[in-house]
């Protein structure tokens, strides 16, 4: 998860590990429409941390790692074992996600104060490919795995090839 992951820059280029399957990527976000409204503005997103807190302490509801850039319009970008886990989580009562969600419906939205979003991408393998040059561990090789990039992976051609055949790890892993 973005707390536990090392800035500490690897040198070189590395990609993200081809044998990991499928993986659900979650978009999700709002935006400060009004700035002025803060204090609605601050309870929408104040319902976030403590999602991920729950999802933290929960590995078994499926989410593989995340990251979060703030502004007028934040967004996280969030990595899942599959789109029914990532349901079931909005879904489920016990979960903290409903409730802040039916207080928004009832409190902002149609309001035009604060605006949310998401969206959702099912990758397969053989359907994405990532490099990472001179970077900390990232995106999606912070979720499923940080390899070398290394013969047979150095160009996004030979990548989408080796996630489509689940290329064996290798053993220089960082």
């Amino acid at each position: 998860m973005e707390k536990l992951m090392s800035q500490r820059v690897h040198a070189g280029r590395f990609t993200a590990d081809p044998v990991s399957g499928p993986v659900t990527v979650f978009l999700i976000g709002m935006r400060a429409n009004r700035w002025w409204k803060f204090a609605k503005v601050a309870r929408v997103g104040a319902a976030m941390p403590r999602m991920l807190a729950h999802l933290a302490q929960t590995p078994e509801a499926g989410l593989l790692g995340y990251q979060q850039w703030f502004g007028r319009t934040t967004i996280m970008v969030s990595y899942w074992k599959s789109p029914k886990h990532l349901q079931r989580f909005a879904a489920d009562r016990a979960s903290p996600h409903l409730e802040p969600w039916r207080r928004f419906m009832r409190e902002s939205a149609g309001s035009g104060d604060v605006g949310v979003w998401h969206e959702t991408y099912e990758t397969v393998p053989g359907g994405r490919e990532s490099v990472y040059s001179d970077m900390p561990v990232f995106g999606l090789a912070a979720a499923i795995g940080h390899v070398p990039v290394g013969a047979g992976l150095n160009t996004a051609r030979q990548r989408l090839q080796a996630d489509a055949v689940g290329r064996p790890r290798s053993s220089g892993t960082s």
